[in-house]
């Protein structure tokens, strides 16, 4: 009859502390602290999952207990009856306790009530408390008098994926080990070893590739070699891609070529490939971030090969790449794509902000190159900045003078341009692209700004026109730029709120919601409906020397003028002129309207 199944992580789980892969260190210093007859009341493991904490925990304990040495042994027998069972996990006196199922402080009065008897069969007694962050704060204060004073012959062993949540003062009574994520060729050579033990046929690259994708850990490794081991011989690395899901390397490199040659189509057609195949978008992603960190590592360093995490196979096609794309547009490449993989994450459609994503990476060189390239705006006759008046919209030109004798006489004083914050400097930016989700995202940023008269304003007077992983743009009527400038922090905060990241907030003045310069004299303006309208009365024709100032310019409206003279008074309150502009209303003369 066959023995039952075992799973490679459990067959080949260490049994002393020179087993112990890719922990030189750990082991070293527990077997001096073992051979020297120094045990510590605690121990903290702390670590990736899959690093060894456990396995170690357990070797701790048949180290203390090996019946065929009188003492403590940094390599114990793993014959005996102690050994046997400890690595089952049914010895009497080591413990292991699983602190998400025993959070509570009445489980820890437990422990502590247990420890204070004397081992049965063992020399000493082990308490393994795993994941031992998940204790409440009343358990580990339950726990601390008995790390900092246990019983005699009553060791406790600590273990977390998350030191940080571990209390202070039970670190203080715990000697700590951390154990780091185990290098990628010791994984090779571990994985490599099991395939020889279990007459697995599978190629290097596949063992390759089942390493790289463990991330450092033995335990993720060894349950994806036993899965692949179920696979008809031999095992390719296509077929490691293919069961974890991820974009292959090969595939990558060809997106990133399709990237260096700037054609859409080409990328478009990489893209749509690989989300054909059923490949997350998200995945698409980190495996693109992780090729780009490869080709920067080319770029600085052609000759070392090594340094780069792609499988031996396609390290040839690296140095030419790097050198055709650039260090300075892969590092660009790489600042464009930080924070893009949340907002993908929580996005509703992935698939589509990839695409746009990667067609973005394409069009940024070509923005920046085109921004740099554009003629200087040319210097105005007027005193106004020009910095004021941007190249995207046309300047309103004033009508001619003989087109209205009466308009010298009343056309007002150019108002002053308000100066511009240096820290929003206006740049032209080209007309982006049209995209229904711009008004949605711009809703989005109002709703996001708590003021109700900074989001009226900006709702009113401006509007969101180019948005990148870079940039916001928002195009702001000309008249209101300096009230826009003065909650350009709100604004800045609102966005980085809705949209997540941070982004260079851009204003660009526009002339196109604005209304236009009074070159002529304005028309009899009508009063409310609800006001009845008076009787037209006839105005006398004033002497030169009586002659009323209007506006800065003394000369009369002659009286032949098909145009009427303007009906508000020339001492009109500026903060009410202003007042109406806010409300794009008129200014009435109470008096006429009485």
């Amino acid at each position: 009859m066959s023995s039952a199944y075992q799973p490679l992580h459990h067959k080949y789980r260490p049994q002393r502390f020179d087993q112990l892969v890719g922990q030189e260190a750990i082991a070293a210093t527990l077997g001096h602290a073992l051979t020297s007859n120094r045990i510590a009341p605690a121990y903290l493991f702390s670590g990736p999952r899959g690093t060894g904490k456990t396995s170690s925990a357990r070797i701790l304990a048949r180290s203390l207990n090996c019946l065929n040495s009188e003492g403590p042994t940094p390599e114990p027998c793993g014959t005996c009856e102690l050994c046997t069972t400890i690595a089952a996990g049914t010895a009497l006196d080591v413990i292991e306790i699983d602190a998400a199922s025993n959070t509570g402080v009445d489980n820890i009065r437990e422990l502590i009530e247990r420890s204070r008897f004397a081992p049965v069969q063992a020399r000493w007694k082990v308490y393994v408390v795993d994941e031992c962050h998940m204790l409440s704060t009343a358990a580990f204060n339950a726990l601390l008098k008995t790390l900092e004073e246990p019983p005699p012959q009553v060791v406790f062993v600590l273990a977390t994926t998350d030191p940080q949540r571990v209390l202070p003062t039970i670190l203080s009574r715990c000697q700590r080990f951390d154990f780091r994520r185990i290098p990628l060729d010791a994984l090779n050579k571990h994985l490599s070893w099991i395939a020889e033990q279990e007459a697995v046929n599978i190629k290097p690259e596949a063992i390759h590739v089942v390493a790289q994708r463990s991330q450092g850990g033995l335990r993720d490794a060894e349950s994806l070699l036993d899965q692949l081991s179920l696979l008809p011989p031999p095992i390719e690395a296509a077929a490691v891609w293919d069961l974890l899901g991820a974009v292959p390397e090969q595939e990558l490199l060809e997106l990133v070529g399709a990237m260096s040659s700037a054609e859409p189509v080409q990328l478009l057609e990489a893209t749509r490939n690989l989300l054909d195949r059923g490949r997350d978008p998200g995945a698409v992603l980190q495996g693109l971030a992780g090729m780009l960190r490869d080709l920067v590592l080319m770029a600085a360093a052609p000759d070392r090969l090594e340094l780069t995490s792609v499988s031996p196979q396609f390290r040839e096609q690296l140095p030419a790449l790097a050198k055709a794309i650039g260090r300075a547009r892969l590092l660009q490449w790489q600042a464009q794509l930080r924070g893009t993989e949340q907002q993908l994450r929580q996005s509703v459609q992935p698939r589509l902000w990839l695409e746009v994503l990667l067609l973005g990476l394409l069009a940024e060189p070509v923005a920046t190159q085109s921004a740099a390239a554009a003629p200087a705006p040319r210097q105005p006759e007027s005193t106004q900045p020009a910095a004021a008046i941007p190249t995207t919209t046309p300047v309103a030109t004033p009508a001619p003078a003989a087109a209205a004798p009466a308009t010298e006489a009343i056309t007002p004083s150019p108002k002053p341009t308000p100066a511009l914050s240096p820290e929003l400097p206006m740049v032209s930016t080209p007309a982006p692209a049209a995209s229904t989700n711009l008004p949605e995202l711009w809703q989005q940023i109002l709703g996001s700004l708590e003021l109700p008269s900074t989001r009226m304003l900006l709702s009113q007077q401006a509007q969101l026109v180019h948005l990148d992983a870079n940039r916001a743009v928002v195009q702001v009527a000309g008249n209101w730029m300096g009230m826009v400038q003065s909650r350009a922090s709100l604004l800045e905060q609102a966005v980085a709120k809705a949209l997540g990241g941070s982004r260079q907030l851009v204003l660009e003045a526009s002339n196109s919601t604005m209304p236009p310069p009074i070159t002529t004299a304005p028309p009899a303006i009508k009063p409310p409906a609800s006001i009845p309208a008076p009787a037209p009365v006839p105005t006398p024709e004033l002497p030169p020397t009586q002659a009323k100032p209007i506006a800065t310019n003394p000369a009369p409206a002659p009286a032949e003028s098909s145009t009427q003279p303007s009906p508000h008074p020339s001492g009109l309150d500026r903060q009410a002129r202003n007042l109406a502009d806010f409300f794009n209303g008129q200014v009435l003369d109470v008096d006429d309207i009485k």
